[in-house]
């Protein structure tokens, strides 16, 4: 794979890490479909127990690639809907993952990038790293994502931050409910650590059924959930404001707003 890398150790424990740091691990069509494929041979791995997904370089995962970005400015409405019905489909995937998913943050995650952190079952994350959903900025909404963003901070919290598009600090994203911990970066692998051990004592089928039983218990997120935040985003493309503020982040001047 050329966009991600996956380590196993002896333990059975699984880290999972972007691999664009020259691009901030913002996320291209090639990642999406590689982080896609990682998640089912994850889950069908019988040696794997844990898995840790975390960032290379000085991001997480920084969002959406330009690339990806400058392609949807010309898409029609049907590529533009197929393309974020793979973005959902690898969350979804990664959602349903039938071992823990423990998310080490290295760096700063934006839009697409707290996504990551919402599918996560805990996210620690080191002292300094800022995030934001920064779709808004460009006219858009942070639609795909939304269902585990909701999910992990729930609506009343997550108002605070999803219609913003303002950046917070850790601090502020283990008080909304995203992060489990915020550490000093010295001591993110420990923190990591800790809370790989336990599941390394209990019953791998045990463990796939509680993370099922508990999402079952849940917010809904099913077909017509993920279809309806695919529509969204079509329609949001669409707008005048997308035009505008795609086109203003692109030229390097500030949209009319």
């Amino acid at each position: 794979m050329k966009t991600i890398q996956i380590e196993k150790d002896a333990r059975g424990v699984a880290l999972l890490a972007l691999t664009r740091a020259e691009k901030h691990n913002a996320m291209s069509g090639e990642m999406i479909a590689e982080l896609t494929e990682a998640a089912a041979r994850l889950g069908a791995d019988p040696d794997v127990r844990v898995v840790v997904l975390t960032g290379s370089g000085a991001s997480f995962c920084a969002g959406g690639d330009l690339g990806w970005m400058k392609a949807q400015m010309t898409a029609s409405r049907a590529e533009r809907m197929a393309e974020a019905g793979k973005l959902a489909g690898m969350l979804r995937a990664f959602n349903e993952l039938p071992k823990p998913l423990i998310g080490r943050v290295q760096g700063n995650a934006f839009g697409g990038g707290v996504g990551l952190i919402s599918v996560c079952d805990v996210a620690i994350a080191a002292e300094g790293v800022k995030l934001g959903l920064t779709e808004v900025r460009l006219g858009l909404v942070p639609a795909t994502i939304s269902p585990y963003v909701l999910a992990r901070m729930g609506e009343a919290m997550a108002r605070r931050v999803f219609m913003s598009g303002r950046i917070f600090e850790a601090a502020e994203g283990r008080a909304l409910g995203l992060l489990a911990r915020v550490v000093i970066p010295e001591h993110l692998d420990l923190a990591v650590e800790a809370e790989v051990k336990p599941y390394l004592g209990a019953a791998p089928s045990a463990v796939a059924a509680a993370k099922a039983l508990a999402r079952s218990l849940g917010p809904v997120i099913d077909d017509a959930v993920i279809a309806h935040t695919i529509e969204a985003l079509a329609d949001t493309w669409e707008t005048p404001a997308a035009k505008e503020g795609v086109a203003a982040f692109f030229e390097k001047r500030k949209p009319v707003w």
